[in-house]
């Protein structure tokens, strides 16, 4: 595993805690903005 993946890794790992700490609180705002972040995210991965 690379430094790069590495990185990215862990910035999942963050954004989904982030993501389950906004339906803990239900704030459906912050977990559409997380959400379009993991999905940036995921495109960045693919190309």
């Amino acid at each position: 595993m690379n430094a790069a993946t590495t990185r990215t890794a862990l910035q999942v790992d963050d954004y989904l805690d982030l993501l389950n700490l906004a339906v803990k609180v239900g704030d459906m705002k912050w977990q559409k903005e997380i959400k379009s972040r993991l999905q940036y995210i995921l495109c960045l991965e693919t190309r």
